[in-house]
């Protein structure tokens, strides 16, 4: 027998190494771990794979604090004039831009796959409020007025109809190109918001829908002989309110188009033009590197009320030619960016309602831009996240927040 082997009552423990537990790992607790890990993922706003999508929401909040810049310096004399503060209409916007930063971060993590939902009960609601606005007899038509603040019924309608387009083509997807399923639900959709808006009126608002209405069906797979159909009854339609004169408001804003230049003073056209004409001065005294920030001089109730439709004119002449120009790419870069990631979209539905989205910030800045250069007749469309105003600002961001949430899902590199 081997008198050195020792026995097991006297052999000593052995060491436990470090790092390993001394206790079997509890399997609930691994799980807490687990669920615990996939929240952080959830709730961290840039993470690469459910994170939204960081370049677009870096150019929406770099164009919301460019305007809110220019539409400061577009409105000051005249809020100092009017409100006896020339801060009046900067902390509104501030405040509005807030509002709209909050909606945008809530709907980036709200499943857009919800809005299937929500869509038939949204567009019930633009319908509502189109009513109402016709119906209240108010004076000031376009807008309604809850006391503390007032909103533009056009900007909620503008969302529901893309909503419900997207909701009902990404549903029948398989049959929009027939008319029954394709052409006439889109159709009567489009009709009803349409003339709502023609009956206030807001003609800018009733073309912005048109349009809006019209990419959706294309997206939607409607086949383009019906456009040419709709291109020919809209143009019909026209020429039978221009015969029966129902189209006396439009026609006024029609008779001092393309003549801001043309008019001498004294004839009757010369203050009907007055606003595209300063700003068309505003932009060309501007030239290649502007006059400088805050330095215009057409703001100064020349322009009146610069701050809203007309505030790319004063852009346009205190950041020149070349400010103008990469303001502009900042937007073809947004849109650009929005259809990209619309397109990349797990499903049909993600992919026109991002679509739609972003093509309407895309129809509003060219129709402005083609206003205040006398290219089209001045009708009142704003420039989004530029031109002063609520609800158009809040509705704006709270849609690309829309944007944000179908590109956590999307498949594409998020950089």
């Amino acid at each position: 027998m081997n008198n050195n082997t020792t026995s097991p009552a006297r052999q000593k423990p052995a060491v436990q190494p470090k790092g390993i537990p001394d206790k079997k790992p509890d399997l609930k607790e691994m799980q807490g771990g687990k669920g615990l890990t996939k929240l952080k993922n959830k709730i961290k706003p840039f993470s690469y794979r459910q994170g939204m999508d960081l370049t677009f929401c870096f150019i929406v909040l770099l164009l919301v604090i460019i305007g809110i810049i220019m539409m400061y310096s577009a409105s000051y004399p005249s809020a100092l004039r009017y409100k006896d503060n020339s801060q009046e209409y900067l902390v509104k916007q501030l405040m509005f831009a807030g509002g709209g930063f909050l909606a945008m971060i809530i709907l980036s993590y709200f499943d857009y796959h919800k809005f299937h939902f929500f869509s038939p009960f949204i567009y019930a609601i633009g319908l509502g409020l189109l009513v109402y606005v016709l119906a209240s007899g108010s004076d000031v038509r376009r807008w309604i007025n809850l006391g503390a603040f007032s909103f533009q019924a056009s900007e909620v309608a503008k969302f529901a109809l893309i909503l419900a387009i997207a909701d009902w083509s990404s549903k029948h997807f398989k049959d929009m190109h027939t008319f029954l399923w394709g052409v006439l639900p889109p159709v009567l959709m489009i009709a009803a918001y349409s003339v709502l808006l023609l009956m206030e009126p807001h003609f800018s608002g009733t073309v912005i829908m048109l349009l809006l209405g019209a990419v959706m069906m294309f997206l939607g797979g409607v086949r383009k002989r019906y456009f040419l159909i709709a291109g020919i009854a809209v143009v019909l339609g026209i020429l039978a309110l221009v015969v029966t004169d129902n189209l006396g408001y439009a026609m006024q804003r029609l008779d001092g188009w393309g003549q801001a230049l043309i008019c001498e003073p004294g004839e009757p056209m010369f203050n009907l033009t007055h606003q595209t004409r300063n700003s068309l001065y505003a932009i060309g005294s501007g030239g290649v590197w502007g006059l400088g920030l805050g330095q215009s001089r057409q703001k100064y109730m020349y322009i009146p009320e610069a701050q809203n439709d007309f505030v790319f004119a004063v852009v346009c002449e205190e950041l020149g030619l070349v400010g103008a120009i990469l303001i502009l790419l900042l937007f073809i870069f947004l849109v650009w960016r929005g259809i990209t990631i619309s397109i990349h979209a797990k499903d049909p539905f993600g992919s026109m309602l991002g679509t739609g989205l972003t093509a309407q910030i895309g129809i509003q800045v060219i129709l402005n831009i083609l206003v205040i250069t006398d290219w089209l007749p001045n009708t009142g469309i704003s420039l989004p996240f530029f031109s002063y105003g609520g609800t158009s600002l809040v509705m704006f961001m709270a849609q690309m927040g829309i944007v944000l949430s179908i590109s956590r899902s999307a498949d594409l590199e998020k950089v």
